[in-house]
């Protein structure tokens, strides 16, 4: 392989290629190493970068491919640069979760998502910007400024795993790693145009990845395709020691089963078509995109019921419940003594002064009002009236994703309601924003897998995402389905203007 030019390889085969003739490791790496030269400061897509570190990663990395074609072992990800966002941890890379407290941060160990790629061949390109602690749905809130969506660099790329989204879309990297509390990954697939999944709660490992959420948080892949997500999904997910909430569930191998996938239409699919999703506030041109992306599901077979999930309304309510309430436990740890930023000015004052100033100093304002939310719905005499009555209405949207589960097979709403909006068009309205996951929040208090896949744009260019829901470990008829409706359109075949070339 001589050249590469953009878009022209899914990460499967660049694996492929790379396990054929290993030498061609750097011919991958440096093209996207390239782009990635040449795009990352227009799109603020990266937190840090080393040409050192993907220098002396290629050489290892070459050597396990060596090793393993020797042995007749092929590695699923043989030499496919992958980056990784910033609040899970790389060994000897920085870990800064996009906020100032972690600015000098170096990780010393791998989170177990990161093993696991290693062993799998990957090459890691850098950590991609995010929103301060995952807190944001913009990828405004991050210390290092905002990311800018490849279709229109105006417009946000969505939140918070923004820089993940942006490079993959804008091709500087096939994949990259998210992380999913309340639809972090899949609100910037959507704004984005690209594939996003969150696994069922307990799937994928959380070892390693900095908590912001604990009952919410999960890792998931963001890629161009659905195979490509189900390749990635393959090699993170399974069971592991180190993290308590882990499902003991045994491999799926859902990539291969994609493979060998004969079926090109819907029939004796059964899709709940969730009504709350498609009343107010769901954008026309959204809402326009949507219905011929019902229409093609029955022009291919499938079955499209209305069904309800009545508490989802209170979905946004217990989700800012639960999750502040958690931020502030899992962020205490951040307090300017054992690592991270340490205020200058707190050196001759006392202790509490010292946690004060450090906090206040390195914490980003959205982060400081959730800490501040969460730790008043934990305080005395407030812990009944919100943080128990929002898990309470927590199991009562599960129920509901249950009992609609009982009727259809899958559910499908869009994944947001409006398309990428102009940066700063929202930052100083909290409500506004935090409603631009209405659709997506559900899925994480219930634990079920989630995805979202392009499904069109709306009247100014911009990528519309189409969001299937399944049950609980349903990933392998989540990724199946998802499939075929990709199959048969050709809405992730399409890509910026600029970063075609």
């Amino acid at each position: 392989m001589t050249s590469i030019s953009p878009y022209q390889y899914q990460a499967s085969e660049l694996a492929n290629l790379i396990h054929s003739d290993p030498a061609m490791i750097r011919d991958v790496a440096e093209f996207y190493a390239k782009r990635t030269a040449q795009h990352k400061q227009s799109l603020n897509t990266h937190v840090w970068w080393s040409d050192e570190d993907l220098a002396r990663q290629i050489s290892e990395q070459t050597t396990r491919i060596e090793a393993a074609k020797k042995s007749g072992k092929f590695l699923p990800l043989a030499g496919v640069p992958i980056a990784v966002k910033d609040n899970i941890c790389v060994r000897q890379q920085p870990t800064t979760c996009g906020s100032k407290i972690l600015k000098n941060f170096v990780s010393t160990y791998d989170a177990t998502v990161i093993s696991r790629l290693r062993e799998a061949g990957a090459l890691f390109f850098g950590k991609a910007n995010c929103d301060e602690f995952a807190m944001g749905s913009s990828n405004e809130n991050s210390a290092y400024g905002a990311v800018k969506n490849p279709w229109q660099k105006d417009c946000v790329p969505g939140g918070s795993s923004g820089g993940s989204a942006a490079l993959v879309a804008a091709d500087l990297a096939p994949m990259a790693l998210g992380s999913d509390t309340g639809g972090s990954i899949r609100q910037p697939a959507s704004f984005c145009g690209i594939v996003g999944l969150k696994p069922t709660y307990g799937r994928v490992s959380r070892y390693g990845l900095v908590a912001y959420g604990s009952s919410l948080d999960q890792i998931g892949p963001m890629t161009r395709s659905v195979s490509d997500a189900a390749l990635l999904y393959d090699v993170l997910s399974g069971h592991d020691p180190q993290d308590s909430t882990s499902l003991n569930q045994p491999p799926e191998n859902v990539a291969e089963h994609l493979r060998s996938n004969t079926r090109k239409d819907f029939k004796g699919l059964k899709v709940g078509l969730v009504q709350e999703f498609f009343r107010e506030g769901l954008s026309t041109d959204v809402r326009a995109v949507l219905e011929k992306a019902i229409q093609q599901i029955k022009d291919l077979g499938g079955e499209v019921v209305e069904v309800s999930l009545p508490h989802l309304k209170y979905s946004i309510a217990a989700y800012y419940v639960v999750a502040t309430a958690e931020a502030s436990a899992n962020l205490a740890r951040f307090d300017g003594i054992r690592y991270g930023y340490r205020s200058q000015g707190g050196d001759q004052q006392s202790l509490s002064d010292l946690y004060q100033m450090s906090r206040s100093e390195g914490f980003g304002r959205e982060v400081k009002q959730r800490i501040i939310l969460g730790t008043f719905v934990l305080s005395s005499g407030y812990y009944d009236a919100f943080y128990a009555k929002a898990n309470r209405v927590r199991q009562l949207i599960t129920d509901d994703f249950k009992q609609a589960f009982s009727k259809v097979d899958l559910l499908i709403s869009p994944t947001a309601p409006t398309t990428a909006f102009k940066i700063g068009e929202k930052a100083n309205d909290p409500i506004a924003m935090y409603l631009s996951d209405i659709c997506t929040i559900g899925v994480n208090l219930a634990g079920i897998p989630a995805l979202s896949i392009p499904c069109g744009f709306d009247s100014k260019n911009l990528p519309v995402g189409l969001q299937l829901m399944g049950p609980h470990g349903s990933e392998k008829k989540l990724l199946t389905e998802a499939f075929i409706y990709e199959q048969a359109t050709d809405w992730h075949k399409r890509h910026p203007e600029e970063f075609r070339r």
